[in-house]
């Protein structure tokens, strides 16, 4: 190495060097994360922070309710997966849409607006629930439009968490804690309303955190884009493919999801109505909550993690936490006592929230601004295509199996999943690349245009 390459940018030499400043570089670095940490927590972040909460409580609310009611009214597992599948497919057909869409116009808007139309969706379901009138195809046609709504909202928190704060790790982990919360809480208090009251009240419950997310994200004031990093005013068809073109080009982005589909067919997507069907028929809904309150406390425990650890190979340290997933549908499947599947939920969360921090990071700051939303919709659509196939075929499955096995096998494919991220040099071998707010420098470049600026033009 040359000597200058010990100087700092400005031709000084960095901390704790033999005669620069005696402070250690590390302790440097830790106490400027802290201030980091600490400058995150604005008016208008405080409010994101909020709705995203708010909003999470009510989503992990509603397996609860959709599982205890349709079982109240006759209906089995198979109907609680396709309640499910009717939402989760809708979401991920129409959220590449949505992506554009949050690059054409305001993303805080389009997020008002679903979660307006969400409130409206959940208050209907909540009726039919009131009055007794409980039909599986209008069940799923509500979950489909709960789905499309949810498809217009989440391209937008994608780039709005770069754009308030600077420490995008550290505003990331904040919010997975809060949804870990909500988790943590949601679940248990679902089980509460319903085996005191009524599934109705889940989902009226429900609507009201959509109604406050709206509110939040309706004083919620973000700073403007620069004209940099604005999307071209292209044609709808046109940005799609330069969002496809985008997300193609990053072997790490298009292989996580790939890997990610293998998940959601075989262990995520039958887990979810499994669990529900299982623990709520075995231990009864109040059983069930405190399991998904564990999941939550997991969650909770990840998020902390993620906000004090922050290796330099983010994808790899978040593919050695996957494995701890495995435990979610492999401690119910394998017909633990209550204690044992909430411990193994408990490291499942961990886990996943350890993950789902370096992975939101990584897409947050490794892709150029102008296209983050797009890129986030096909990042979203991808992990999520297969997930309404894993829980329409969980009745089947289960069926032709048991449930247990489906269940346990559904652990063994998770543990795959994650040696498979592992075994991808373009994932592991994945660099962070912290993102600065909008305004506050330049974004990581995409690698279409550092090619295009390296050839030479054709005459």
């Amino acid at each position: 190495m040359s000597s200058g390459s010990s100087r700092g940018r400005d031709g000084t030499r960095e901390p704790g060097e033999p005669g620069g400043d005696p402070e250690p570089a590390e302790r440097a670095r830790k106490r400027k994360r802290k201030g980091s940490r600490r400058g995150i927590w604005s008016r208008d972040f405080n409010l994101f922070f909020t709705a995203r909460a708010v909003a999470k409580l009510g989503d992990t609310m509603l397996p609860v309710a959709l599982a205890a009611g349709l079982l109240q009214y006759g209906y089995g597992a198979g109907a609680v997966g396709l309640a499910m599948a009717a939402s989760v497919g809708c979401f991920a057909g129409l959220v590449i849409f949505g992506g554009v869409f949050a690059d054409r116009f305001s993303t805080r808007l389009l997020m008002i607006g679903a979660d307006v139309t969400r409130l409206i969706s959940q208050s209907l379901a909540a009726v039919m629930f009131f009055t007794g009138h409980v039909v599986l195809w209008e069940i799923c046609v509500i979950g489909a439009v709960n789905g499309a709504a949810s498809a217009l909202f989440q391209p937008g928190v994608a780039s709005t968490v770069p754009r308030l704060a600077a420490d995008v790790q550290a505003a990331n982990g904040a919010i997975r804690v809060a949804e870990s919360g909500a988790q943590l809480a949601g679940p248990a208090v679902a089980g509460m309303l319903v085996a005191f009251a009524s599934p109705g009240l889940v989902f009226a419950a429900h609507a009201a955190t959509y109604a406050l997310s709206a509110l939040c994200l309706l004083l919620l004031r973000l700073p403007p884009v620069p004209v940099d990093d604005q999307a071209p005013r292209e044609g709808f068809k046109r940005q799609l493919v330069v969002g496809w073109r985008e997300f193609s080009s990053r072997t790490w982005l298009w292989g996580v999801i790939a890997i990610w589909c293998v998940l959601m067919v075989g262990a995520s997507g039958p887990a979810v109505p499994l669990v529900a069907t299982q623990v709520t028929q075995e231990h009864g809904p109040r059983v069930y909550g405190l399991i998904n309150s564990a999941l939550g406390a997991g969650t909770v425990v990840g998020g902390l993690i993620a906000l004090r650890l922050r290796p330099r190979r983010m994808l790899r340290a978040g593919s050695l936490a996957l494995f701890g997933f495995a435990l979610f549908p492999a401690t119910v499947g394998a017909g633990l006592s209550v204690p044992w599947m909430m411990a193994g939920c408990a490291v499942a969360g961990a886990g996943q929230s350890f993950w789902g921090v370096m992975w939101a990071t990584s897409v947050q700051t490794q892709v150029p601004r102008e296209v983050l939303n797009r890129i986030h919709a096909y990042d979203v659509a991808g992990s999520l295509a297969m997930a309404p196939v894993g829980q329409a075929l969980a009745g089947p499955a289960a069926g032709l199996f048991g449930t247990h096995h489906v269940l346990l096998a559904g652990g063994a494919v998770t543990v795959l999943v994650a040696a498979m991220l592992l075994a991808v040099p373009a994932i592991r071998g994945l660099v962070r690349a912290d993102a600065t707010p909008v305004g506050a420098g330049t974004p990581r470049p995409s690698p279409l245009k550092a090619s295009a600026q390296r050839s030479p033009e054709k005459s």
